[in-house]
């Protein structure tokens, strides 16, 4: 093939062309986007958790929290896949929805554990009252309507014996100084309150109140604001190594460390993710071969799922030859910090 032919193609297959003639046709030829960014595939968790390529150390370290029942802090570059692990054991095990608490520096145990909203309530009692006639008769509203558990709270509530939640806290290292050793009273002792629920009047309609979990509709009682966990569930926390974690904190977990795919891996990642086919070998080997020489002899920070992206367009038969469109995707974050 020409390189006329070689570009020609490569110009058909651009939908955005730059030349300021308004033209959405073109996005008729966009193809399905790839498997992990089609946000209307419900069954997105699940795919993520079957197609994982889990090692020798981190199935022993799964097993060994869920004997211990002790938190798993799991570190590693980004992009190795240490969400994807919690999907993973979630899928084999079939323990349902992964709980996700995403961290930021403004993450507090509190909305990891429950949120009240009690302007809302006193709002929808003000309008009861009004419409009503009489606020002297008018009942407050139910307050467990108004109390929705976070993801750890729903973990520590839902989880049964035999079958735990997985509780994925990811990034925990972004989090607030405090965070860490807040959490330690709680998965030492298995329990936490709602102060808002104990502190009720001592009245028979008081004594169990319904409240939701954050990933359901339908309510679960709770006996005077306190809530003790049947079992304790597989809690996954993972961090980028962006900082220091008390002592007291890492004696209290069991600590896993990912290390990137070697090529072998890679390819199975490649054909589990994106099954290219024959068609594609040649061009997929390429790219590989210079992820590799990327991260491993030139030691760039670069993560799998850019290698995937590049994967991913090769199968569209976009032309990867061109050196700026391979800039793009295989950027480093050494690249990105210029």
């Amino acid at each position: 093939m020409t390189k006329e032919t070689n570009q020609e193609t490569y110009l058909d297959k651009r939908i955005f062309h730059g030349d300021n003639q308004p033209q959405s046709s073109r996005l008729k030829v966009l193809p399905a986007p790839p498997p992990w960014r089609d946000f209307m595939n419900e069954e997105i968790g699940k795919e993520r958790g079957q197609k994982y390529q889990s090692s020798k150390d981190e199935i022993e370290a799964i097993n060994a929290a869920l004997y211990l029942r002790r938190p798993l802090l799991i570190t590693g570059k980004p992009g190795t896949g240490k969400s994807s692990l919690a999907y993973a054991v979630a899928y084999e095990l079939e323990l349902g929805n992964v709980l996700v608490w995403p961290i930021t520096s403004k993450s507090t145990l509190q909305q990891g554990l429950y949120q009240y909203d009690a302007l809302a309530r006193l709002q929808d009692a003000s309008l009861k009252s009004q419409q009503e006639g009489d606020a002297s008769k008018t009942e407050i509203p139910d307050i467990g309507s108004y109390i929705r558990l976070g993801p750890l709270g729903t973990a520590f509530l839902t989880s049964e014996p035999q079958k735990p939640r997985v509780l994925l806290i990811d990034e925990i290292d972004k989090s607030d100084i405090d965070l860490p050793n807040d959490l330690l009273n709680l998965f030492e002792e298995g329990e936490f309150e709602i102060p808002e629920l104990s502190r009720l009047p001592e009245k028979e309609e008081y004594q169990s109140v319904g409240v939701m979990p954050c990933d359901s509709k339908q309510t679960i009682e709770i006996k005077r604001g306190q809530v003790r966990c049947k079992a304790f569930p597989l809690v996954m926390m993972t961090s980028n190594a962006e900082r220091d974690f008390p002592p007291a904190f890492l004696r209290r977990c069991l600590r896993l460390r990912i290390e990137p795919p070697n090529e072998d891996k890679l390819h199975k990642i490649v054909k589990e993710r994106l099954t290219p086919g024959s068609k594609y070998e040649q061009q997929v080997n390429n790219l590989l071969k210079e992820f590799i020489k990327k991260r491993d002899d030139k030691h760039k920070e670069i993560a799998t799922d850019q290698l995937l992206n590049a994967v991913y367009l090769v199968m569209q038969d976009i032309n990867l030859d061109k050196e700026k469109l391979r800039e793009i995707i295989f950027q480093t974050l050494s690249d990105a910090s210029l």
